[in-house]
């Protein structure tokens, strides 16, 4: 007689035989390339060489959370002062709203108005800053005791699914405020006893030097049993909030500095634990450098660089002169750890000068327009360079951390499309994250609401192989795909020179643009750069269940008698043909946003 566990381990390895189940398999961003909407390649294993012990951390803003008023649009600053230049002089112009002080986005986000309870939205961020090998994300607690538990909450629960699924998510930390106020101390023993005493996802929990790291001032914790708990439960790493003037105390911790940004906390081989690397920094020659409004003249904006000043192009606030800059001097540092600032603030708040503010008439502080933000995070009004800082970041850490070097392929093999064992000894093997095709349905800021139904087949795994004649594609979904005449379905594209300037967006050949027929899918090639393909070939193919094969000459593709060396990706149901920043937002593709797999012989 067989329990319940038994029989169910019984269906189990049954599926997994029928091809039904398909377990997570752990990404591996190292293995892909990207080049960005200027055309900078992202740095591969020549470049980073091997591995190294470093790690990286971003600051990260759970605070887009809350009660808005559900009457009212999104204030976007960039919006308003496009529209009405004139309303940068007048406080009560009726662009700023009638709300005091008003509280505004530099930009929109990407992925839209999110509040960071939304799941969809986490998920993706978990991606993302996987990709660009991020290892801690600190939540911004640095005003007053809020700690946004709702937010937190949310991220911690979708972050431990997208572990399960594969997902290398960073760990998480908290940075509370600039000193050791009653407002610290509360947000302190708060976090403690929610989170840390108890062991709630602990597999998420950032350590360091064998503790849980968290940027906070232990000075008035008392001698009660609890307060000496949290006293040696932590590895303490206090902010400091200054720009200029460095570390203050052995322990302490930097969170964004002007160039040439100091070393913080000596180590036992003599070097430093850590030092930060900022997109930009609110800081004005009016107030010497230090903390200031952002839209005073001549703040240290994207555009601008100590040793070069501004960059003069109309649009040098996409070339990240200050953000470069600010990584070289990461690098001559050589630390244990880059802090970077940041990843998703988007808002401002417009102050006046009575709220201690030095702008004229007003002030926003920590972000302004394009030239004047520091959000990494891919933004919509850039239309398809949204996602040049994300590239910047992801090309440094590289250089900084070291790649995995990329796997060798196999022998040239002749397949026989539709028996799956003929692919077990092919590779490399391009895995990716299962789990992240649910849909989205969930409330933005103020008046916004978001729906998203897009995702379909769950792109899980992809293979190549080749003899002198053909090239063989292999790809699998996590459960049984969809209809071969839905729209947009399981579209390949091949950059087969891995020329940017050749193709759209480098992809020279795209196949199932349009629905395959009975026994043939179509390959199409790009006319020009645009969004233009002419038909080349009908190639064979076999869907079977959550597996797709396809044939295509080598004579189709221009590959006759040529070595290999190509870059490719799978998409299912793009919504926006043509804009490549589709791939961040919508059905689901592999690898994700710019970024291709290789193969090359």
């Amino acid at each position: 007689m067989l329990h319940t566990a038994q029989k169910q381990l019984i269906i189990t390895s049954l599926l997994l035989f029928m091809g039904q189940i398909v377990t997570a398999q752990t990404a591996d961003s190292d293995q892909w390339a990207a080049t960005d909407a200027l055309e900078r390649k992202v740095s591969e294993y020549p470049e980073a060489g091997d591995k190294r012990s470093k790690y990286i951390a971003m600051f990260y803003w759970t605070w887009h959370q809350g009660k808005d008023d559900t009457t009212t649009t999104v204030k976007n600053i960039t919006e308003i002062v496009r529209k009405n230049p004139e309303a940068m002089k007048d406080y009560n112009h009726p662009a700023w709203g009638k709300a005091k002080p008003g509280f505004f986005f530099w930009e929109q986000p990407l992925l839209g108005y999110y509040k960071t309870t939304d799941p969809w939205v986490l998920r993706k961020h978990a991606e993302m800053l996987a990709d660009a090998k991020v290892d801690a994300v600190f939540f911004d607690c640095t005003n007053g005791s809020l700690t946004w538990i709702e937010s937190y909450e949310a991220l911690m629960k979708t972050w431990d699914q997208a572990q399960k699924d594969g997902v290398n998510v960073p760990k998480i930390a908290f940075m509370l405020p600039f000193g050791y106020s009653a407002h610290s101390l509360t947000s302190l023993r708060q976090l403690y006893k929610d989170v840390y005493k108890p062991g709630r996802y602990e597999n998420l929990w950032f350590i360091w030097k064998g503790k849980p790291g968290i940027m906070a001032y232990p000075d008035n914790l008392t001698d009660s049993d609890e307060d000496r708990e949290i006293a040696q439960f932590f590895t303490f790493r206090p902010g400091q909030p200054d720009y200029v003037d460095g570390p203050k105390r052995d322990n302490q911790w930097g969170w964004l500095e002007n160039y040439p940004q100091h070393g913080y906390v000596k180590n036992d081989a003599g070097g430093f634990e850590q030092v930060t690397v900022g997109v930009a920094q609110n800081a004005a020659p009016e107030t010497n450098g230090h903390c200031s409004a952002f839209n005073l003249p001549g703040s240290q904006g994207r555009d601008y660089s100590v040793r070069n000043g501004f960059d003069p192009r109309v649009d040098g606030y996409l070339y990240g002169w200050n953000f470069q800059e600010q990584w070289d001097r990461a690098f001559e540092i050589d630390p244990e750890l880059v802090f970077i600032t940041g990843w998703n603030e988007f808002i401002a708040g417009q102050w006046l000068p009575e709220h201690s503010w030095t702008g004229d008439p007003f002030s926003f502080v920590d972000q302004f327009d394009w030239k004047r933000s520091r959000d990494i995070e891919p933004n919509k009004g850039w239309g398809d360079k949204g996602d040049v800082y994300y590239l910047q970041l992801v090309d440094n850490v590289r250089k900084f951390k070291g790649m995995t070097p990329p796997e060798p392929v196999s022998s040239p093999k002749t397949i026989k499309i539709g028996k799956s064992d003929q692919w077990n000894d092919v590779t490399p093997t391009y895995n990716h994250y299962k789990g992240n095709t649910f849909h989205r349905d969930h409330v933005g800021r103020n008046n916004t609401y978001y729906i998203n139904t897009t995702g379909r087949n769950d792109i899980v795994k992809a293979k190549v192989a080749r003899d002198n004649r053909s090239l063989y594609f292999y790809v699998e979904s996590a459960e049984k795909l969809t209809s071969r005449n839905d729209p947009n379905w399981m579209l390949l594209f091949i950059d087969i020179d891995r020329d940017k300037s050749t193709g759209w967006n480098g992809y020279d050949y795209i196949v199932n643009r349009k629905s395959p027929t009975s026994g043939k899918v179509i390959v199409e090639k790009n006319v020009g750069d645009r969004w233009e393909w002419i038909e080349v070939d009908k190639s064979s193919y076999v869907l079977k269940n959550n597996r797709l094969e396809i044939k295509i000459d080598r004579e189709t593709l221009g590959m006759e008698g040529k070595t290999l060396n190509f870059e490719f990706k799978w998409n299912d149901n793009m919504q926006e043909n043509g804009n490549i920043m589709d791939f961040y937002v919508n059905g689901d593709t592999a690898p994700g946003g710019r970024f291709n797999f290789v193969y090359s012989e």
